[in-house]
């Protein structure tokens, strides 16, 4: 049996043969711990409370590194998620991958690849302590 995309859960023979794993490329690329550091500077510029900055590398095979802050109202959230998606835009030519959740759900998630930034409404940031899920995961100082 053919070897498949890590991602994969099942490839039948025909995909086997020839899928490739995509390879995503970036016209100005900035180092992930970098672009943590800079989604966390940003989310700072907005008023974001509690950032931190997790190390995700020797734990996930998915990202590399988690922001997580809190914005204290469901404008806050949305001015926090688009401030950042607008500067690494303008300034790095980065977009995210996706983004889920809106200021309603006081959830929302901006997917980087190697980045994923959370930006949760207080409560809900205590519902989910996410922080403790990745607890041996060392913080990178911002």
């Amino acid at each position: 049996m053919r070897r498949c995309a890590a991602s994969a859960i099942w490839c039948p023979k025909q995909c086997a043969k020839s899928s490739r794993r995509t390879k995503f490329t970036k016209e100005n690329p900035i180092k992930s711990d970098k672009l943590a550091k800079l989604c966390a500077s940003i989310a700072a510029d907005k008023k974001a409370e509690d950032i931190v900055v997790l190390d995700l590398r020797k734990f996930s095979s998915f990202t590399d590194f988690f922001v997580i802050c809190t914005g204290a109202s469901e404008p806050q959230l949305k001015a926090i998620a688009n401030e950042i998606e607008d500067r690494l835009k303008k300034e790095h030519k980065v977009r995210p991958i996706g983004t889920d959740g809106y200021p309603l759900s006081q959830w929302v998630i901006a997917d980087y690849g190697d980045v994923v930034v959370h930006i949760f409404h207080p409560e809900k940031r205590a519902h989910y302590r996410i922080e403790e899920m990745w607890n041996d995961a060392p913080r990178l100082k911002i």
